[in-house]
This record gives C-alpha cells, sequence and structure tokens, in this order.
C-alpha cells in the first residue's frame, strides 16, 4: 500500500508540475509576481496532493519567532519536502540555490523569472558577493532570504557541514537570521520515490540577532539547528543507532 500511494503521488505531482508550468508560460512575459504567485499554488497543490493521497501532512511552530522587516531564514536541508514547501511556509522567498538548478527545464525558467539568488559555486570570491548584492536587492523588494547552509541534503546523522555563505550573508546584510528545523526527510526520503503517511513538523527557532562574529554566529546557526532536528526526528519516532564502544 505504501509503493501504491506513493506511485500515485509521484504520477500526481509530475502531471501537476507539468500542467502548471505549460499553463505559466505567458507569466515568463508578465510581472514576476505572477511567476511567485504561480509557484505558491504550484507548491500549495502539491502539498495537497501529498496529504490527500501519500497520507502526509505538516504543522509549522514558532512562526512567531519571524521578526517583521528584513529577515533571512537558514533552513535544514533533508530533502526535497522543504524546497517545495517553502514557497507557502514564507510569502514569495527568494531562495539561495545552485546555478546547475537553472538548466532544469520549466523549473529553472519560473526560477530565473522570479530572480532567485543563483550562485556559481565555481566562481570563487566573486560568487559571494554576486550572492549578496542580489540578497540586498531582494530584500529591497520586501522578500525574505531563504537559504540552507550546507547547500545540499543530508542523510540523517549525517556530521553537519555548514557553509561560509549563510555567514557572509547574515554579516553583510545586517539583518536576523531565523534557523528553521524540521524532521521531513523521515517522510520524504532523500532518495528513492517512497512518500510515508505521518506529519512533517517544521519549526522556526528564536531568531539570532545581528551583530555576532562570524563565528560564533556559525556556532550559534549549527548549535540550535542541529539540537532542534534531533528532537524532531525523535518525536517523528526516530531513533539514532546507539555508539558502540570498544573494549
Amino acid at each position: 500500500m505504501l509503493a501504491l500511494r506513493s506511485f500515485l503521488f509521484q504520477a500526481f505531482f509530475w502531471t501537476w508540475s507539468t500542467l502548471i508550468n505549460l499553463a505559466y508560460i505567458p507569466a515568463l512575459l508578465l510581472d514576476r509576481k505572477v511567476t511567485l504567485g504561480g509557484q505558491e499554488i504550484w507548491a500549495r497543490v502539491s502539498l495537497w496532493g501529498l496529504k490527500w493521497i501519500a497520507g502526509l501532512e505538516y504543522e509549522v511552530r514558532g512562526r512567531e519567532n519571524i521578526p517583521p522587516g528584513p529577515v533571512m531564514i537558514a533552513a535544514k536541508h533533508l530533502s526535497m519536502w522543504e524546497t517545495l514547501a517553502a514557497h507557502v511556509l514564507v510569502h514569495h522567498p527568494a531562495t539561495v540555490m545552485k546555478r546547475q538548478l537553472l538548466m532544469i527545464p520549466g523549473y529553472g525558467w519560473y526560477a530565473r523569472k522570479a530572480r532567485m539568488i543563483v550562485i556559481d559555486r565555481e566562481a570563487g570570491p566573486s560568487a559571494i558577493r554576486t550572492m549578496i548584492a542580489d540578497a540586498k536587492t531582494r530584500l529591497a523588494e520586501g522578500r525574505p532570504i531563504v537559504i540552507f547552509p550546507e547547500g545540499t541534503r543530508r542523510e540523517i546523522g549525517a556530521t553537519p557541514d555548514y557553509k561560509p555563505g549563510v555567514a557572509a550573508l547574515y554579516s553583510m546584510l545586517d539583518i536576523p537570521c531565523v534557523p528553521m528545523a524540521h524532521n521531513s526527510s523521515l517522510f520524504w526520503l532523500r532518495r528513492g520515490f517512497l512518500r510515508k503517511p505521518g506529519k512533517v513538523i517544521v519549526e522556526f527557532l528564536p531568531a539570532i540577532m545581528p551583530g555576532l562574529k562570524r563565528a560564533a554566529f556559525m556556532a550559534e546557526l549549527e548549535k540550535r539547528t542541529e539540537e532542534a532536528v534531533a528532537r524532531l526526528l525523535a518525536e517523528g519516532g526516530y531513533r539514532a543507532a546507539p555508539v558502540s564502544s570498544s573494549a
């Protein structure tokens, strides 16, 4: 039954994604707010299908921790779920993404039109400068910045690998950073097509206010996020394998 429901959701998801991508092609010639609205509709309907077909819903905690005004959301990256849900969890996010994603037909077109923040990892220091300049522009447009500090999806239990880009944004933008923890990969597996029934719990943690040194900020962000992720994974039923001791 799990495999069947997962397959039916995948069929629904790709059919829906194809249809809305085709329907919104004219939006590429219109104001970017039309594309941003289309991305939110795509995400909401996809999450609706996920709930009613695969039995996977979600709960959001800590919205009161998101301060008004310019803000950066630093989200743990465990699966594709949070990439999709970001369009619903925050309003018209400007997501930091790697340049290769722009090559994906459909998704890349709309990401470019929506003026997401693209980083070319092969460009060296200039990539950080471009990312900061683009982020300042998006903040001026009234959009929150969303970044996945580790840059790619991580296995449950993998050693954290927070990249310096999030610290550069925090230092140069001088805005609060709200860590976002969740347990999505318990249900939306990092690899494979299985979508397990249950409830993804998302928690926005208290903001890290501007003013910390880079090293202190990175340590605080990692500590808060990883502790909350571990707690939410446990709440979702995950039990870490015991560490064996040598004789």
